[in-house]
């Protein structure tokens, strides 16, 4: 192989790999979670706009107004107050991050309330989405359709009729929030608040936007509003955007007579510019942070009540200046005690390292800012993305290989510090999101493949090893000791069912049953060492190498124990699944409980069988007891996911298993991570917190949590487990140890 070509084909690789990176979940995860981050924190803090305010509903208004935290606690008659003041004020928009939908204990106050909104004339309410299943039956009238929808919450009515506009805000449930919807697909493409909110701010430059949209396209223009107090601004926004989104050109045409208008303003252009880039743009926006909690103006919510008044307490108030300002109300606790107490806060880049996590509500205004300044985090297009992935790792490929292994270093080194100071400066100038991750790690492989490729030819690694000789080796060099994961079935009730059917039959189904299972374990490196009965007994180990393999692994610290827990966990998932496919088309089904540990064992091999046993067989078999009693499919120990971020799984705390001393701590495995559906999401958050409460011993607060559960999940295992635990811990709490469940039965 010729060097020219060396250097083409480990360019190319490099590459392609850095393409495929970035267009797969994975890479998309990666960037996110650790590039985004890195972006954010190295461009730092910058000042929030001015046009947008916070007024907080924190423990200081509460204690100050002699009132409960608790927002919905609140008499309505103070937010007619506070209405009220900041329309004398002269705020332009009015925003309520709080739920009217239920009367109040005092009918007065929500009369005061909604007679405020209507003099206002300009406050915007927040609604919740909900899920709206509907079955819609087949034309032969036997098997449905079921429909999930998103719709919203009903308001009160004499709320509904005096405020200007209400939306969502909702926003992903993920590990941590970084971006957010402007229009909401599953519900209609429903605008959110943030969208809404700009169209009402701008309505003083609507006869202008028109007037625009009139040179472009003068039939839709003469469908709009003539005047703005005819506007009905949630039908505005959605001829606007289905006009927008099924006409791209119509962007370039505003923009064009845009340019050439000379009686705007620069910042009615901006402003005009904003609202076509919402238009136009995707339903989801990255959020551009600007630090941490409270970055945008807040002013506790007792302050603002003193609004006008001759005497202020708080002297600061006097330099806010409330007119022409977009004003949202919430709660935004300014401690982490607050937020522990009304659980609407939400992680982000700036959440700070005393656990303070930055508020719905400022999060909303956050948006908005964005929306308003036409400065949301914006990725380059995925084609200039790609090209610059690719032109990267193939310069890095071709170029490493020419130098010293020093030199290579030093080069991939300063093309790293090179590439990263870019990306800053783009993100901290333009808010341009550039890859971080997928770069780095591109130059990284270059390197370890440029390394090795010098000193090593193809043929090292080509291996004419049989089937058995890892374990062999083991035996010979380790005397049978390894590390590695321990993965055990058994078929729930099969004494049962085998009584259901006559041997023959159940022992084509068996065989038919291993084979699935057998399958899923070796598509995933696995090893099944024995299959008694209705169990079976599978472990991964590493692969052998020869000595100049093994030195280079070394060399470059290659971890391998990560690669085989993560495909026994992707065995594990796709045992589940082929055994529920097997079971679809199987009578009588074999519901099998699967557990998996990681540890150290010992091998041994007697009449050309290997027998693997250990401690960690023990508990992977009592693991896999344990979804007996929890009603899951799939338990694993902290062993095994420790440093794993690929699955989506709710940990369950310590239990203390049958014939063991020590607690063992037991996390259910549901899904690939990328591969989670929302409900599956809201569960997993949900438990958390149910049993954070629980573990704290708040049983109120985890009986209510783990009820929400059950009525969405009527079967859901853990949480029955753990609500009978509350139930009977509340009049008769239990002593230490705490927080460890013990199962008794194998």
């Amino acid at each position: 192989m010729t060097k020219w070509f060396k250097q083409f084909l480990l360019g190319s690789l490099i590459g392609l790999l850095g393409v495929f990176l970035h267009l797969s979940p994975l890479g998309l995860a990666l960037e996110e979670k650790f590039g985004l981050e890195w972006l954010f924190h190295l461009r730092g803090a910058v000042p929030a706009p001015d046009d947008v305010i916070v007024i907080a509903i924190d423990q200081p208004s509460a204690n100050h107004l002699g009132l409960p935290i608790a927002p919905r606690l609140w008499p309505r008659d103070l937010h007619a107050r506070l209405i009220d003041k900041l329309t004398e004020a002269g705020a332009r928009v009015i925003i309520f991050d709080l739920i009217f939908d239920t009367p109040s204990a005092i009918s007065e106050n929500d009369e005061k309330l909604a007679h405020a909104m209507k003099l206002a004339g300009n406050v915007v309410l927040v609604e919740r989405l909900v899920f709206q299943d509907t079955n819609l039956p087949s034309d032969h009238g036997q098997a449905h359709h079921r429909i999930l929808q998103e719709g919203s919450t009903q308001l009160l009515p004499m709320i509904v009729d005096s405020i200007k506009a209400q939306g969502p805000f909702p926003l992903p449930k993920a590990e941590r929030v970084n971006d957010y919807w402007t229009f909401k697909a599953s519900a209609g493409d429903m605008p959110t608040v943030p969208v809404i909110v700009l169209q009402i701010f701008t309505l003083p430059i609507y006869d202008a936007f028109v007037r625009l949209l009139d040179r472009v396209d003068p039939v839709f223009a003469a469908q709009l509003p003539v005047h703005t107090h005819e506007i009905d601004v949630e039908d505005l926004i959605f001829k606007l955007r289905h006009r927008f989104v099924n006409d791209p050109q119509i962007m370039r045409k505003i923009n064009a007579e845009l340019s050439q208008d000379s009686n705007l303003t620069l910042a009615e252009k901006h402003n005009i510019n904003s609202l076509l880039n919402v238009y136009s743009g995707p339903e989801k926006h990255y959020l551009n942070f600007y630090g941490p909690p409270r970055s945008v103006t807040t002013i506790p919510y007792y302050q603002a009540l003193q609004l006008n008044e001759e005497r202020v307490a708080d002297k600061r108030l006097e330099t806010v200046d409330f007119k022409n300002k977009v004003v949202f109300v919430g709660f935004s606790g300014a401690t982490q005690s607050e937020q522990d107490i009304i659980r609407d806060d939400y992680h982000t880049v700036f959440s700070n390292p005393d656990g303070l996590f930055i508020s719905g509500v400022e999060i909303a205004a956050t948006a908005f800012a964005n929306l308003l300044e036409d400065k949301p985090v914006s990725p380059l297009p995925l084609l200039n993305n790609l090209v610059i992935l690719f032109v990267l790792g193939y310069t890095m490929g071709a170029m490493l290989l020419i130098f010293s292994s020093k030199k290579a270093i030093a080069l991939g080194i300063s093309i790293t510090l090179i590439y990263l100071f870019i990306a800053h400066y783009f993100f901290k100038e333009t808010v341009i999101f550039l890859p971080v991750i997928t770069p780095v790690l591109q130059v990284i492989l270059a390197l370890m493949l440029a390394w090795i490729i010098k000193i090593f030819t193809l043929e090292n690694f080509i291996g004419n090893s049989r089937p058995d000789d890892d374990l062999d080796e083991i035996i010979k060099n380790n005397n049978g000791r390894f590390s590695g994961p321990c993965l055990t079935t058994d078929i729930e009730g099969y004494t049962t069912l085998s009584e259901l059917i006559d041997p023959s039959s159940l022992e084509k189904l068996m065989i038919n049953y291993r084979v699935e299972l057998r399958n899923a374990i070796i598509q995933h490196a696995g090893r099944v060492m024995d299959t008694t009965g209705d169990s079976s007994l599978s472990i991964w180990v590493n692969k052998p190498v020869n000595s100049v393999v093994r030195l280079c692994l070394k060399l470059i610290n290659k971890p391998t124990n990560s690669t085989m827990r993560l495909q026994a966990c992707l065995a594990a998932l796709s045992l589940k699944n082929a055994i529920e496919h097997f079971n679809e088309s199987n009578t009588p089904p074999f519901p099998t409980r699967i557990g998996l540990h990681y540890g150290d064992m010992s091998l041994s091999k007697r009449d050309a069988t290997y027998r693997v046993t250990g401690d960690v067989v023990n508990t992977a078999n009592r693991i896999q007891g344990a979804n007996k009693t929890l009603k899951t499919r799939i338990l694993l120990s902290e062993e095994v996911i420790d440093g794993l971020d690929d699955f989506l799984m709710r940990s369950l705390g310590k239990f203390l298993l049958p014939g063991r001393k020590k607690p063992v701590k037991l996390f259910e495995l549901i899904t690939y991570r990328q591969s989670a559906n929302k409900e599956q999401l809201w569960l997993c958050e949900t438990f958390k917190h149910a049993l954070s409460a629980y573990q704290s011993q708040r049983w109120t607060d985890a009986i209510q949590g783990f009820q929400e559960i059950l009525k969405i999940f009527p079967t859901d295992g853990p949480a029955q487990f753990f609500l009978s635990l509350c139930l009977r811990y509340k009049d008769d709490p239990p002593g230490d140890p705490w927080s460890i469940s013990r199962i008794d039965t194998k």
